[in-house]
């Protein structure tokens, strides 16, 4: 087929050897299936900002750092050098969060090069080597649904210990491999210390929750984002921690002046003990 221009200079580089066909086309990329010797791969090439259909940008890129005060005044200010940073960073979020997630065990795609906005990465496949279907695309029994649920949780767990929360984490960015599913489009991808992070946690698993759901109806009863969120905040949360989705909130709250007249009864009570008077005590009954 015809070589995309954006593609170009990955043959110069020689980096691929032939373009096979377009695999997809979505709001932030369009994606190529290509050839490197005898191996396929992936080339995601990254649509410039006037042609993403992205929003709300701002709540995915809050707590993001800037790699110099230059770069974060100009993006600050939307200048035009500011806006090519952004764009830069926005492409480099995703490229570094498939090398740390991958060396983290996570299972997303391998990273082989990154040029000129260009993603060459691996192609995941399914049982017949062809690329792996979106979850969306697939009829699962109740078994399979909680086997894959359970593994995206585990590696959704492995991302929060690293920091990262997907930030678009569903059905359409799963790929459902012959191994096993794994996770793609990081772009959105948030920082564990963001404001909004717990927030856009919640609405990852209950993404999948609603997806798995509709096959193991089981699987809607369950907590999950509740308690992993919770063992992250309070420290707990480990590379192996293996959630039961049998988290509980507290239905009742502190009651402040039960808990002050607590906390005065046992003052009074060791005042007592040691032979204190209570003077302000005897003051106010003599208003």
């Amino acid at each position: 087929m015809r070589i995309p221009p954006r593609l170009q200079q990955l043959f110069a580089d020689s980096l691929i050897d032939d373009v096979m066909f377009q695999l997809m086309s979505g709001k932030e990329a369009e994606v190529y299936v290509v050839r490197t010797g005898d191996t396929l791969r992936c080339a995601k090439i990254y649509k410039e900002a006037k042609h993403r259909s992205f929003k709300q940008m701002t709540q995915y890129t809050e707590g993001r750092k800037s790699r110099d005060s230059r770069q974060a005044r100009a993006m600050g200010k939307k200048t035009r050098f500011g806006k090519q940073e952004a764009e830069a960073e926005w492409q480099n979020t995703e490229v570094e969060t498939l090398e740390l997630l991958g060396r983290a065990g996570v299972r997303v795609p391998e990273t082989f090069a990154y040029v000129d906005g260009v993603l060459l990465m691996e192609m995941v496949r399914d049982s017949e080597g062809n690329p792996a279907p979106r979850l969306q695309e697939v009829d699962l029994s109740p078994t399979d649904a909680r086997k894959h649920f359970q593994t995206l949780v585990q590696d959704v767990v492995k991302m929060l210990c690293c920091g990262i929360v997907h930030g678009d984490l569903s059905e359409f960015n799963v790929l459902l491999a012959h191994d096993g599913p794994t996770i793609i489009d990081f772009p959105q991808a948030v920082q564990a210390t963001a404001n909004n992070a717990s927030v856009i946690f919640e609405r990852d698993l209950n993404h999948l929750v609603h997806y798995f759901g509709r096959f193991d109806p089981e699987i809607q009863k369950m907590q999950f984002s509740k308690e992993i969120w919770t063992l992250y905040k309070n420290g707990k949360l480990k590379h192996d921690t293996i959630p039961t989705g049998l988290f509980q909130e507290s239905a009742s709250k502190a009651n402040v002046a039960n808990v002050f007249e607590a906390i005065q009864g046992a003052n009074e009570d060791e005042d007592e003990r040691k032979g204190i008077r209570p003077v302000f005590k005897e003051r106010k009954q003599g208003f």
